[in-house]
């Protein structure tokens, strides 16, 4: 990875739709959510987690069945967890793959595909939100768009890359499953899924940009304090946190 300064902020006050949520002014709105199913109801309320810590690291595959990140993570690793978890096989390729080559990568940072598929859940319902679906090569169609940050409910963005990226030469807007704002994506792009295109509508382009960004907001995604601090660079609402920390043990726990 090119480190290529300070990382942008990826949004603050950032609706993705009609069905986002407005929190309050200094805060953050984000893609309003619906809990997942638990496990089990034993009648015992489980305590609120605080953080999602690492689940264990995903199986590489034996030989690459691909040219991408995907293509990295053994299929019966995928299949087993995507089927425990619920998280489309294709998304939990894309989620693995980057937690694989991030470990390879940057070691220290510690960025568990849990946490990664907990912040693809939140923003896009990895990748399917109003309709949108996955390809086997990755990329989301239609494409997932933002509403435009034109300030009120939403940060005030104004247009950084001439409709180039998001389609808007107003304002900017967060594309892609993993909801990147243009000057985040244009600091961490990234070609994960091995087609020779830079997409921010490809999971594994998007996922591999946002862990760029949380290992260089954080560099210890591992712990409590850094991961809290990566996921408040990511989505500065503390409600927001809450949402990851709860998803990404969950995930974490089924895939046990």
């Amino acid at each position: 990875m090119v480190e290529r300064g300070m990382p942008a902020r990826r949004h603050t006050r950032i609706l993705i739709g009609a069905g986002a949520a407005a929190v309050g002014a200094g805060l953050v709105a984000f893609f309003a959510l619906s809990p997942l199913s638990p496990a089990a109801d034993d009648g015992d309320a489980l305590p609120v987690p605080t953080w999602a810590s690492p689940a264990a690291a995903p199986v590489e595959a034996a030989s690459p069945t691909g040219p991408g990140v995907a293509g990295t993570v053994d299929q019966i690793w995928l299949a087993e967890t995507a089927e425990a978890s619920g998280i489309p096989e294709r998304a939990l390729a894309a989620y693995a793959g980057v937690a694989i080559s991030k470990a390879a990568q940057m070691p220290t940072c510690g960025l568990s595909w849990n946490t990664l598929a907990a912040i693809g859940y939140a923003e896009s319902r990895h990748g399917t939100h109003d309709g949108s679906a996955v390809g086997a090569d990755g990329t989301v169609a239609p494409p997932i768009l933002g509403i435009a940050l034109e300030g009120g409910a939403t940060e005030r963005i104004a247009d950084s890359d001439g409709g180039a990226v998001d389609g808007d030469a107003e304002f900017d807007r967060a594309v892609g499953p993993m909801q990147l704002i243009p000057q985040t994506w244009r600091n961490w792009h990234v070609d994960a899924s091995g087609d020779g295109v830079e997409d921010p509508q490809n999971i594994d382009d998007s996922v591999a940009a946002s862990a760029n960004y949380l290992c260089r907001a954080s560099g210890d995604m591992a712990h409590e304090a850094g991961w809290s601090a990566g996921i408040a660079a990511y989505n500065s609402d503390p409600a927001y946190t809450v949402i990851i920390a709860e998803t990404g043990s969950r995930y974490r726990s089924l895939s046990q």
